[in-house]
């Protein structure tokens, strides 16, 4: 049982995160934002989770490539 609740903390953590973000972005609650996949994802039959996972891998490229550099010397 200790491992289901590890996994399911490190999900938690780390997965809602992206919604988190969209739903920053968009000025609206993180819920309706985790919601929505979650629905989209049973009414299309996976397209939501491959969705959620394009923008999470989109997200990460997007924040190694756009790094808020403090001076010009840290290039």
């Amino acid at each position: 049982m200790n491992i289901f609740y590890n996994t399911l903390l490190y999900f938690q953590k780390h997965g809602y995160y992206v919604c988190q973000r969209i739903a920053d972005r968009l000025g609206i609650r993180a819920k309706v934002v985790r919601t929505s996949f979650m629905y989209l994802t049973f009414v299309t039959l996976g397209f939501g989770f491959a969705l959620y996972l394009f923008i999470a891998f989109w997200m990460r490229i997007k924040d190694i490539v756009y790094t808020k550099r403090s001076s010009v010397f840290d290039l």
